[in-house]
């Protein structure tokens, strides 16, 4: 059983115990049967996922994914809701974490920059699972790079022409709208990017071209060719697409590490059951120090993830503050420590670590990806640095040394 002790730490409400408590009821309940044969093929896990929004919808877990006034949970988007969400989720199931995370991640820039008639005809949707969202920034030169962004939106009368290709985006294929960041031109690099509600059905929009993971999940391409959307598509300001995909970041980045932290979870619990039933020489794996050792490393990561995570999320909630600096170090320490807790576990469970079907197993596939979507762990460390320098008076990299 996972620990759950740090639901009393003063980062929480009692709104945040009792949602913790429904989502764990759903996953222990609800979940098991949503999830037969989910790997059994790509096709497979398209119908898993669309399966799992509905059925989160109308339990109503998908509130945590919009505001109160959009059939939300709480009056604001709240993050430590959120990250509660992904890390029960997460370490119950992979797919189930990823459904509900891109119900918030693709709506979050409409919550947070849209009009109100944006919002009305939207977020209802996204709450009640039967509109699935899809957030696309990555493209094939793009990715890390926001600034190298090549679609384009050209004005043309009462409408924006699209044309480009998007990669790596979440439920390519299934959603039903999606954000798309394009290049209008108003200033270069970063400054000339603006944000677009795209239609699923929007002529010109290909987003048939899937691409297989070794954790599979939804997918894919978006490919633009005179694709022709309203004028009051635009999310935001022309311009404003790069501080609307930041602001979105700045809330994920925290939630991803809290998918991290719910495989860690899953991945001590499973490795301590192992090491104490498991026999070796005689006496149970439990016995020997190096076990007992490397729980401890794995349990000391864990909690010092949910402290990062929670402290990022409690700042943005509480204090309305800018997180860039605490989301991307809760995301870097969650994410690559889980990497590390997981696979202490593939060893501690030896050869049965590495066949497929074993949770273990599952969990080191989907651990992988975490470490380099919404921000690789090497562009985070340079972000935390240079809020460090900026935090120090030196104005970043490149900047003179005092006197």
């Amino acid at each position: 059983m996972a620990d759950k002790t740090f639901l009393a730490w003063p980062f929480f409400d009692d709104g945040h115990r009792k949602l913790a408590g429904e989502l764990e009821r759903w996953a222990g309940n609800a979940l098991p049967p949503l999830l037969e044969g989910s790997e059994d093929s790509l096709d497979a896990v398209y119908a898993c996922v669309s399966r799992l929004v509905a059925e989160l919808g109308k339990s109503g877990l998908l509130r945590v994914c919009v505001p109160k006034a959009y059939g939300g949970e709480r009056e604001n988007l709240d993050v430590r809701s959120l990250c509660l969400a992904r890390e029960i989720m997460g370490r119950a199931s992979g797919l189930a974490d990823f459904a509900l995370a891109m119900q918030g991640l693709g709506s979050a820039p409409i919550t947070l920059y849209g009009r109100e008639d944006q919002k009305r005809s939207i977020l209802p949707r996204v709450a009640a699972g039967t509109a699935l969202a899809a957030f696309a920034l990555s493209e094939p030169d793009a990715g890390s790079d926001v600034a190298a962004i090549s679609t384009t939106a050209t004005r043309d009368g009462k409408f924006w022409r699209l044309d480009g290709v998007k990669t790596w985006i979440s439920n390519a294929g299934l959603a039903a709208f999606y954000v798309v960041f394009a290049r209008t031109g108003e200033g270069p690099g970063t400054k000339g990017l603006s944000a677009f509600i795209v239609d699923a059905s929007s002529p010109g929009l290909d987003a048939s071209e899937r691409i297989d993971v070794i954790a599979p999940h939804p997918l894919g391409m978006l490919r633009f060719t005179n694709c022709r959307v309203p004028a009051d598509s635009m999310l935001g300001q022309p311009g404003e697409g790069f501080k609307i995909a930041m602001a979105t970041l700045d809330i994920f980045r925290s939630t991803v590490g809290a998918a991290a932290l719910g495989f860690a979870r899953r991945a001590l619990d499973e490795a301590t059951g192992r090491a104490l039933k498991r026999r070796m020489f005689g006496r149970a794996q439990a016995e020997f120090q190096l076990t007992q050792a490397k729980l401890g490393e794995m349990a000391v990561s864990v909690d010092a993830a949910a402290l990062l995570i929670y402290r990022s999320a409690w700042t943005k909630d509480v204090l309305g503050a800018r997180v860039t600096r605490e989301a991307s170090m809760a995301k870097l320490f969650a994410t690559e420590s889980a990497q590390e807790v997981i696979d202490a576990a593939v060893q501690i469970f030896g050869g049965l670590g590495v066949v497929r079907g074993m949770t273990v197993e599952r969990l080191y596939r989907e651990i992988r990806a975490l470490r380099i979507y919404e921000g690789a762990s090497e562009v985070l460390k340079l972000i935390i640095a240079s809020k460090v320098l900026e935090a120090a008076g030196e104005g970043g990299p490149g900047a003179s040394s005092p006197g």
